[in-house]
């Protein structure tokens, strides 16, 4: 149940329910303390007016008996229960905000835990890519991270709601024993009506902002956009500040304008409504205990019965410690469970058993057919395919052909709708999962970018020999990365980011060599299976061709995947598979799908024309030329 759409007292109990089944991750003790803790708050309010009340009504006796009399001492008794009501309020009121604190941490640390298991816990990808679960990801991670409206605070919210109610109850029984129990019923009634209004128009104004947070994105995103360094390049020199200062004001008036009338909305006219009915339960009280206190009343019993309606009437105000944290507190406990469910939804990969031996003859898809979760366009139907092992493989094609897709099955990061992927006969899903990918090392188009040492960098292709410093020496100098390593401030032990301290920022391609090397160390680690998945798209062709004859001399006896839409740099492989459609169209060496004269050699040419026409192009790929070509 979305708490923001709770409208009805069920609704806002099976809330305040939810909540308290959460509380024992804090343990059982700081929850009785702080139980207790709030108890005391409670009572000490209403003690503090029943001593007030008494020390009034004996003031006269106390004056007439003079200093030294027992009315005085009587008086000076009351007073001192009064005053010492008064300081433990003080001194508990600071322990309630500081154990209410500590409950948080603990709960929220317990959430961000299960967050991480969920995020972490799914063998594949899909909950990583399915967009109702990248929501519910990123409202856990946001509310958790900044800990305002927090499932902790909420917990905590609920036991500060202990307080206030046991105050209210307190003033209620004052003015029933003193005056009447109709009374302290109908101001009970009053206070829960104001409080009824309250949490109702938080919720529906917490609604409003929840359906107005892509409004509320978009403002967001231009205002860190006009303070990032990456952007303020350009917006300084094509002269864009005016227009991102209008556009941002344009973006929060499109978010706020809407949020403000619904504020409106719910707070002005049904306040007033709120208002008068309170305003005419409390005359009807104190009118009729104006009319009838000089007959039934003492001048002790007059001042309770004043500041306990008084004190219950404040009560019915917002409760800046508990309102909005139990309102929406548990939010991103809810967002926790949806992005768990969608895991466990999701994880259906198979756990397989036994040893996983290295491939040594080929690795097919097997009439493999997939399509994404949610999704019917199916990227794969019937791929047949076999990759030989300790050869060299490129697979080329246009954007959206299911390249990735392909590097994906083989991973397991997801599994085939039907069909198989095996190994020397063998289906896949069969080996254990991690060992199975212990057999991999790929790097993918968006490869990973580590805020970490340039070593952990690349020791990460095989993060058992984290500890293997030659090898990474080795895997650095490999791939040409000797000389960077030498001018970095700390060497292999230099932070690959400017803002941490001795850091160092790489350009694209030293990055794509540091990419590569994690890959040579994974090969040398045991991994017999290289995959390269377009990590270079964003050079030009003479440097894409250099990496990948790089990239071909360090893999040589292994089994490397090579995947690309340019078809003019993987003429070396082995093995050029031409995939269209999610089917394979052609298969051969270089000079064999030239000499066929099919759809490889015209795409080759036309980009090899392309390429001698205008030598300082950077990307020779024409999608719409080559789309006339693949038709």
């Amino acid at each position: 149940m979305n708490r923001l759409m709770a409208n009805s007292p069920r609704d806002l109990l099976a809330g305040r329910w939810d909540i308290a089944k959460v509380l024992p991750k804090a343990g059982a003790g700081l929850v009785a303390a702080l139980t207790l803790v709030n108890l005391v708050l409670g009572v000490l309010p209403v003690v503090f007016v029943v001593a007030t009340s008494v020390v009034l009504g004996r003031v006269p006796a106390a004056v007439e008996g003079g200093i030294g009399s027992p009315a005085w001492g009587s008086l000076v008794q009351v007073f001192i229960v009064a005053a010492a009501a008064f300081v433990a309020q003080q001194i508990i009121a600071p322990l309630q905000v500081s154990l209410g604190e500590l409950m948080a941490r603990r709960i929220d640390g317990q959430m961000f835990d299960d967050l991480m298991a969920a995020s972490l816990g799914s063998p594949g990808i899909a909950p990583l890519e399915d967009q109702e679960a990248l929501d519910s990801l990123r409202a856990a991670a946001r509310e958790l991270e900044f800990g305002v409206q927090s499932p902790g605070q909420g917990c905590a919210g609920l036991l500060a709601l202990i307080a206030r109610y046991t105050q209210l109850t307190g003033y209620a029984v004052v003015i029933g024993v003193a005056f009447s129990w109709i009374a302290g019923l109908a101001v009970v009634i009053a206070v829960m009506f104001f409080r009824y209004g309250q949490r109702g128009g938080l919720r529906k104004y917490a609604r409003v902002r929840f359906m107005l947070t892509s409004a509320e994105r978009k403002g967001g995103y231009l205002q860190d956009l006009a303070i990032q360094p990456a952007a303020g390049k350009e917006i300084r020199v094509f002269g864009l500040s005016g227009w991102m200062r209008d556009t941002l004001h344009e973006a929060y008036m499109a978010w706020l304008e809407p949020l403000w009338a619904a504020r409106r909305r719910v707070y002005l006219w049904p306040f007033v409504w709120f208002a008068a009915w309170g305003m005419a339960v409390t005359a009807v009280v104190f009118g009729v205990l104006g009319a009838t206190a000089a007959d039934s009343l003492t001048l002790t019993g007059f001042a309770l019965v004043i500041q306990a309606g008084l004190g219950a009437l404040r009560l019915s105000e917002y409760y800046p410690e508990a309102d909005l944290q139990t309102a929406v507190g548990l939010e991103a406990y809810d967002a926790v469970k949806q992005f768990a469910a969608h895991v466990k939804d999701s994880d259906t990969l198979p756990a397989g058993n036994g040893p996983v031996p290295d491939p040594v003859g080929t690795i097919t898809f097997d009439d493999v057919s997939f399509h994404y979760p949610g999704q019917n366009r199916k990227i794969f139907d019937g791929l047949d395919l076999t990759l030989p092992v300790g050869q060299c493989t490129a697979i080329v094609g246009l954007n959206g052909a299911g390249k990735t897709t392909l590097v994906k099955l083989l991973a397991r990061l997801y599994e085939p709708t039907s069909g198989a992927v095996r190994a020397d006969g063998v289906d896949i899903a069969t080996y254990p999962i991690e060992e199975w990918r212990a057999k991999l090392g790929v790097i993918f188009q968006e490869f990973a970018r580590y805020e970490a040492p340039i070593s952990d960098n690349i020791a990460f292709g095989s993060i058992g020999h984290v500890d293997d410093r030659a090898g990474i020496q080795a895997a650095a100098e490999a791939v040409g990365l000797s000389t960077l390593v030498d001018r970095l401030p700390r060497g292999l032990d230099t932070p690959l980011a400017r803002h941490l301290a001795g850091g160092a920022e790489l350009s694209g391609g030293q990055w794509q060599r540091v990419a590569l090397a994690r890959a040579v160390f994974a090969l040398r680690h045991g991994s017999p299976i290289v995959v390269l998945d377009e990590p270079t798209a964003s050079l030009d062709v003479r440097a894409e061709a250099r990496f990948f004859d790089e990239f071909a001399d360090l893999t040589q006896g292994a089994t490397t995947l090579l995947i690309s839409h340019r078809f003019s740099t993987v003429r070396h492989a082995d093995l050029i598979v031409v995939l269209a459609g999610g089917q394979v169209i052609e298969r051969g060496s270089h000079e064999e799908l030239l000499a066929l004269d099919g759809r490889y050699a015209a795409l080759f040419k036309l980009q090899a024309e392309r390429f001698t026409d205008d030598a300082d192009d950077t990307d020779m790929d024409d999608d719409a030329d080559v789309e006339g070509v693949m038709a």
